[in-house]
């Protein structure tokens, strides 16, 4: 059966990677999945068609056969549990890539979309300069302890795993703030992530529906 994803007609982010199809394309890429792509425009996200697969109006959706999935983590996980490559077989360590995927888009990606909205969407507000340090220092709060927990280690726990995908492509959105440098083995494992050879395919594919056309 064919998979089917959703992605953005045209990015908001001009194809830098930071849509959430970025992600699904990820891990489709890693366990060596193929799939096609349906683009959507804004207004054809709120249509019933689209509804019916994703009941916020956003993307991804995830459509395989029978089965539709919508929320990244949701179809992150139904991919590793389908195809090997992003979920370790010992048990235990399965357990731990399974907590940091939750972590990363419950505990990490909150106050970093929160520091995305101040600095974008609240930026004109009377009360933004002041704002603008807290969110900051709270997303710096969970980078400290996730700085310390990573140390020295390639990824968060021995291989490569779900939880690494989610967690890198949750902090690549932090790289436009400066704040991502201030943590070097933070930058150094989001540039890892960056050079696995899935990860660029995904991009790639998700920078060619944005590309400038050539003149």
């Amino acid at each position: 059966m064919t998979i089917t994803i959703t992605a953005f007609e045209r990015s908001p982010d001009g194809g830098k990677g930071l849509a959430r199809d970025t992600r699904v394309r990820w891990a489709l890429e890693e366990v060596g999945q193929p799939y096609e792509v349906r683009l959507v425009s804004f207004a054809q996200m709120k249509e019933p068609d689209h509804l019916a697969v994703h009941p916020f109006g956003q993307i991804p959706t995830y459509e395989e056969g029978s089965l539709s999935l919508f929320e990244t983590g949701s179809i992150v996980f139904h991919l590793a549990e389908q195809h090997a490559g992003l979920l370790p077989r010992d048990r235990d360590a399965r357990a731990r890539a399974i907590s940091w995927m939750f972590a990363a888009l419950n505990t990490v990606e909150p106050p970093i979309l929160e520091l995305t909205t101040a600095r974008i969407f609240e930026a004109d507000k009377s009360w933004s300069e002041e704002r603008l340090p807290l969110v900051k220092d709270r997303v710096r709060a969970r980078l400290d302890k996730l700085s310390a927990y990573l140390g020295a280690a390639d990824w968060l726990d021995d291989a490569f795993s779900a939880g690494d995908l989610l967690m890198v492509s949750v902090l690549l959105r932090l790289r436009m703030s400066g704040i991502l440098d201030e943590y070097q083995n933070l930058a150094a494992y989001v540039a890892r992530g960056e050079a696995r050879p899935a990860y660029i395919r995904a991009f790639a594919a998700q920078f060619a529906i944005n590309a400038p056309a050539a003149n």
